[in-house]
């Protein structure tokens, strides 16, 4: 009994919750971590671009070094193998969406190039070493194969910081850098074929004085290729065969290399170019303009020196241009990130719908003024309101000189003229002079971008108007029986446009019927027609009566009845 109960007790016993292991991360390749795996993958394939042909040009610097080069080696490819793990979790985009397959990215990625690539970059060729030696690393030639990644990493870095034309001049010269290098290394390998100081053009004899120590044998190979490859410089003829094969391939990649310089500085320098046009208006052309017109000299000197505050301080006046490429939303969501803080600042915008706001923000107009510009003028029509985003601003009277008050960041003046508020004294008209005491930084906002902003808000623009009216009434410029009077004309005028549209739809439903029954009677008038059309059809001309008097053939009456009963019948009716 006791082992029928154990055993039935160990049947009936839950299995116990086993460990579920989480498997590693899908990497998107477009994020953060991706990135800087890229760029850690630059350490060791520059490693071995740089340090292996050096290695194996100057046997000097493999012996005296070799363990650190071993260990230098296998750690390269720990990150070899690590960044193939790393491929085979990097995520790819199928129709936008990225895929998280596992299954789905490493199908993918071993048919691809970049795998056979990878796997021949960590081909064991080192196990060469125990026939050759460990003073061979021309065995690991293959680690090459794996550049594309560094290429990856340049695009990504490039694309990524805030000065992409420095990058791309500093990733020129590197270039040139590993060209010179490797053609110094071949230069040294090349003499020592030959043999040192055979001749004025290899390497001298490093049993002379000074030529032995490494250091010396590289700076001079370093120094000798430059002058080859930058075509400046005297270097000693060559005098074989081979320094002739040499020379020549060195001059035609300097060719090559100075078109590829001239390419990418040209392009550089456009690119450099281009952008200022994007930020900063072209002011080659106002001043040519201005020679042409003989504007005065000290208006010249205000536009001169408006358009030189703008790119000393980096100012932008046409943001929209700048982001008309990027997606809608995407471009609304920049200019809330950096003028939505200073337009809800504004009274009548407080406590809209952040919808409304955002809509706003993508009209907001940038505007610099120069030192005593007039921003506005007392009487002037307001089309706009403005809010200061930086620099101070003086409320003056007429003579320009006298002081009312003084704005300051976070200010705005003139929203009550672009809200049409019943009631309102000052009308439409600006009722102060404001001068820009110096550079001054503005938003405008347009009263045709207001309208048609609140054309889809019209809760909204009830809002902003009570606010508005609210302000009015604290300033004393709200005339309450010239709202009334407004609003009443304005119901009148609602109350004669419902019965004028209550008369249009009377006047519609009479032509209506009009119409029907004309069609009606056009029917009629039709059939009848056709009817008669018909019966006149079959009757005899007179002709046939006298031919018929003549013959006086037996059965006409036959034939005449029957032709009567034909002419009664008729047409048939209309279908």
């Amino acid at each position: 009994m006791s082992q029928d109960t154990k055993v039935k007790t160990t049947e009936s016993s839950p299995p116990a919750p086993s460990k579920t292991r989480k498997s590693p991360p899908v990497l998107d390749p477009s994020g953060d971590y991706y990135y800087w795996w890229l760029n850690t993958m630059v350490f060791p394939v520059m490693y071995n671009l740089i340090i292996l042909v050096c290695r194996a040009c100057f046997p000097d610097l493999q012996h005296g070094y070799l363990v650190a080069w071993l260990v230098l080696d296998y750690t390269s490819d720990l990150l070899y193998l690590l960044d193939i793990v790393v491929r085979f979790h990097t995520g790819f985009l199928e129709q936008g969406i990225l895929v998280v397959d596992k299954g789905r990215i490493s199908s993918r990625y071993v048919r691809t190039w970049s795998f056979l690539l990878d796997l021949a970059s960590l081909m064991p060729t080192d196990v060469v070493y125990v026939r050759l030696g460990p003073h061979t690393p021309t065995l690991r030639l293959n680690r090459f194969l794996r550049a594309p990644r560094l290429f990856e990493a340049f695009d990504r870095t490039e694309t990524r910081t805030a000065y992409p034309n420095a990058f791309r001049i500093a990733k020129l010269m590197l270039y040139i850098f590993v060209v010179i290098h490797w053609n110094s290394c071949l230069y040294f390998a090349l003499s020592r074929y030959l043999g040192f100081g055979r001749d004025t053009w290899v390497y001298p004899d490093p049993a002379q004085p000074g030529f032995e120590r490494l250091r010396r044998q590289y700076l001079y190979s370093f120094y000798f290729s430059t002058l080859i490859l930058t075509t400046v410089g005297d270097t000693p003829p060559p005098a074989r065969e081979e320094e002739y094969f040499f020379m020549v391939g060195d001059f035609l990649l300097a060719v090559m290399g100075f078109a590829t310089i001239m390419g990418s500085m040209s392009s550089v320098i456009y690119n450099m170019n281009t952008a200022d046009a994007a930020f900063y208006p072209d002011h080659a052309l106002v001043k040519k303009y201005m020679k042409l017109q003989h504007v005065n000299h000290k208006l010249e000197r205000r536009v001169i020196d408006w358009y030189q505050h703008l790119q000393i301080n980096k100012k932008i006046t046409n943001e929209v241009a700048i982001l008309q490429h990027l997606p809608e939303r995407l471009r609304a969501e920049v200019a809330v990130s950096v003028h939505l803080t200073i337009l809800s600042q504004v009274q009548i915008f407080q406590n809209c719908e952040a919808s409304l706001l955002e809509e706003l923000v993508l009209k907001l107009q940038p505007q610099t003024y120069s030192p005593g510009e007039y921003v506005c003028r007392k009487g002037d029509i307001g089309r706009e309101m403005y809010i200061i985003r930086e620099g101070q601003l003086a409320v003056v009277a007429d003579d320009g000189i006298t002081q009312y008050a003084v704005l300051g960041a976070g200010l705005y003046f003139g929203e009550i003229s672009i809200i049409n508020i019943k009631g309102n004294m000052s009308g439409n008209r600006r009722t102060a002079n404001i001068k820009s005491i110096g550079y001054s930084d503005l938003f405008c906002l347009s009263k045709e971008d207001l309208r048609e902003v609140l054309s889809e808000y019209p809760q909204a623009q009830t809002v902003m108007e009570g606010k508005g009216r609210e302000i009015l009434l604290k300033m004393n410029k709200l005339d309450v029986n010239a709202e009334a009077a407004e609003i009443a004309l304005q119901e009148a005028t609602e109350s004669r446009l419902r019965g004028l549209d209550q008369q249009l739809d009377d006047l519609q439903t009479k032509f209506a019927r009009l119409l029907a029954e004309l069609e009606s009677s056009a029917l009629k008038i039709a059939y009848r027609v056709e009817r008669l059309e018909w019966q006149t059809r079959e009757w005899p001309m007179p002709e046939d009566l006298a031919e018929a008097d003549d013959e006086g053939e037996p059965g006409e009456g036959t034939s005449k009845d029957e032709e009567g009963r034909a002419t009664q019948e008729g047409p048939p009716g209309p279908e």
